[in-house]
């Protein structure tokens, strides 16, 4: 899907032609959009068809046309503050244009089947953060990946004020994804023929949680335990020193990743979870 835009020449050029058509509306979309090189996300070989409107596959790795991703950043309606769950995180291409915008009071999880895909995303995302000369000009809400089957995540996981699923998701599951939204919250997915377009194609769906609560499914198979942490403040002479965590959530102490001078967002934090 895709090809809603012209080829770009560049990273800008390519945004510059979907905010001309309208995908991008938005300053923090397009704040994110440029600060991350789309390009880098591609395997060498394949880069000459980084800029143009067209999704892109190689074995497990993949990456939605760039009209796709900039639907669904302008759907999630995202605001600094929020915590955010991508079921098929993929390569991490969207999980780090969330976390620039989330900042570093957020939450940014991704759930990804294909440990070989995960392993490419933490790559990606160190690349970036090492490398990028965007990165210093954001306070950056770094994703945490882990592999697993997103339709096997434990009920009592936190839910999340935004989600997005990458993969088509079946009428039955419907309930199961609303169901990891905190109340108000925004679900992004393609959902059977709800959203097939003319082109008799798939185009995002934004969903808002009404409900108070929820059972979740119970899948057969084993349950992956996405437990999530969050952090609190502490005194500066100590080893552990975090951020307040958002309202209602546990707090949990961190520690300074080696190379991470302490009061800098350049950190990793240390999050625990378990999983199949």
């Amino acid at each position: 899907m895709g090809g809603a835009v012209s080829a770009g020449e560049d990273n800008d050029e390519l945004i510059d032609n979907l905010k001309e058509a309208q995908y991008i509306r938005t300053d923090l979309v397009e704040q994110a959009f440029r600060a991350i090189d789309r390009a880098d996300y591609y395997l060498e070989e394949f880069k000459e068809n980084a800029y143009k409107d067209l999704a892109w596959k190689h074995g497990n790795i993949h990456l939605s046309a760039p009209c796709i991703y900039s639907e669904v950043m302008e759907a999630l309606d995202l605001q600094p503050g929020l915590s955010f769950l991508n079921l098929g995180s993929g390569t991490g291409y969207l999980s780090s244009m969330v976390g620039l915008i989330l900042g570093p009071f957020g939450v940014n999880h991704g759930v990804e089947l294909h440990s070989d895909v995960t392993e490419y995303a933490k790559q990606k995302l160190d690349a970036f953060i090492r490398t990028s000369d965007s990165f210093d000009k954001f306070d950056f809400c770094e994703p945490l990946f882990v592999t697993g089957n997103c339709l096997e995540i434990a009920p009592d996981c936190c839910q999340y004020d935004r989600v997005c699923c990458g993969a088509g998701v079946q009428k039955e599951h419907e309930e199961y994804m609303k169901n990891l939204l905190k109340v108000g919250g925004i679900l992004v997915m393609p959902l059977e023929e709800k959203i097939v377009d003319q082109d008799n194609t798939h185009r995002p769906l934004c969903l808002g949680n009404k409900k108070d609560s929820g059972c979740f499914l119970r899948p057969s198979g084993p349950t992956l335990l996405f437990g999530v942490r969050t952090t609190q403040t502490c005194s500066a002479t100590t080893t552990g020193c975090a951020q307040p965590a958002g309202p209602g959530q546990t707090c949990y102490l961190w520690q300074h990743q080696e190379g991470y001078a302490p009061g800098s967002h350049q950190r990793r934090w240390t999050e625990e979870h378990t999983y199949v």
